[in-house]
């Protein structure tokens, strides 16, 4: 009963959010680096941070994690509005993982370990938010990694979480999902989302002793590190707006709907963690095994990506 009051209680925020973004005029307009083609309100994602401040009220989550999530929401909320320089957006990010450290007591682990996470974690918000481009894409994703959280046996006493999470990704779903989308996730709801599948990420983890689930995000991670690879190759500034993630090309130069490349990105990731789920179930998920899986998603993932630039520079695949 207290999910289906949730989800009409995040249907009614999101419809409320509509009315203010549009008085506000909180808007994305399309621009040369953008997939989309036509005005959309921006920040409909909020409804994630919020969705974490419920479950905290409910005793799902702890104040750790809550006040974490929503210093970045704030930060980024007011980011979409008017944009900030790197240095609060930062600081924010960094007291945010604080917390996170907080919370899952990492403070007391050997010291040399938390300056590699830390920067781990950071640079896991920026891919994802960096992959925040097409309309589908980022709920898609976070939904995939909520059911996959959700299979494990280490993580029943989350499901509460896990499932008021999915519940608000339906939502904003219902208004992201579409040829034309209501909303956009703005940064508000792409780095609180990254905040939180990262700090369950490394709950997951550190519960069940078993690096292999860092695999469940993998899709995102090597497409987002090849493509910064590409470009510092190229003498770009990683930090512009660009088009040049292989998901942008498909929906861009290809043509493609961005549904169905949301679809494609979403669909090969929950495939992958499916795999990874069963190879842990019969013992098989050990450490060559996960470097020998991640050595094969890259290349395969390299090799698409060159066939897709040879179609766009000379029409062949």
């Amino acid at each position: 009963m207290i999910y289906i009051a949730l989800f009409f209680l995040f249907i009614g925020i999101e419809l409320i959010y509509f009315k203010v973004a549009d008085y506000f005029n909180i808007i994305d307009k399309p621009n040369s680096r953008s997939s989309h083609t036509s005005i959309t309100l921006r920040g409909g994602g909020i409804i994630f941070p919020l969705a974490i401040l419920a479950a905290c009220l409910l005793g799902y989550v702890s104040l750790a994690i809550t006040l974490a999530v929503i210093l970045v929401a704030i930060v980024s909320f007011i980011d979409d509005i008017k944009p900030l320089s790197q240095l609060p957006r930062f600081v924010a990010h960094a007291v945010a993982i604080s917390l996170v450290f907080y919370d899952l007591a990492l403070f007391t682990q050997v010291i040399w370990v938390l300056p590699i996470i830390f920067v781990l974690l950071i640079g896991w918000v920026n891919v994802f938010n960096f992959m925040d481009g097409i309309n589908g894409i980022t709920v898609l994703y976070a939904l995939v990694a909520i059911l996959s959280f959700s299979f494990l046996e280490i993580n029943k006493d989350s499901l509460p979480l896990l499932i008021t999470m999915g519940l608000s990704c339906f939502v904003f779903g219902f208004f992201n999902v579409r040829k034309k989308a209501k909303t956009f996730a703005g940064d508000v709801g792409s780095i609180s989302m990254a905040l939180f599948l990262g700090y369950f990420m490394l709950k997951t983890i550190l519960d069940s002793g078993q690096i292999g689930y860092v695999l469940f995000m993998s899709v995102y991670g090597i497409d987002a590190v090849i493509t910064i690879f590409t470009r510092i190759k190229k003498k770009e500034n990683i930090f512009q707006p660009h088009r040049s993630h292989l998901y942008q090309y498909l929906a861009n130069e290809l043509g493609y709907s961005h549904i169905v490349v949301s679809l494609l990105y979403s669909g090969i990731q929950l495939i992958i963690n499916i795999l990874l789920i069963y190879l842990e179930q019969i013992g098989e998920l050990s450490l060559p095994i996960i470097v020998s899986f991640l050595l094969f998603q890259i290349l395969f993932y390299v090799w698409i990506r060159n066939r897709v630039i040879q179609k766009i520079t000379f029409g062949i695949i």
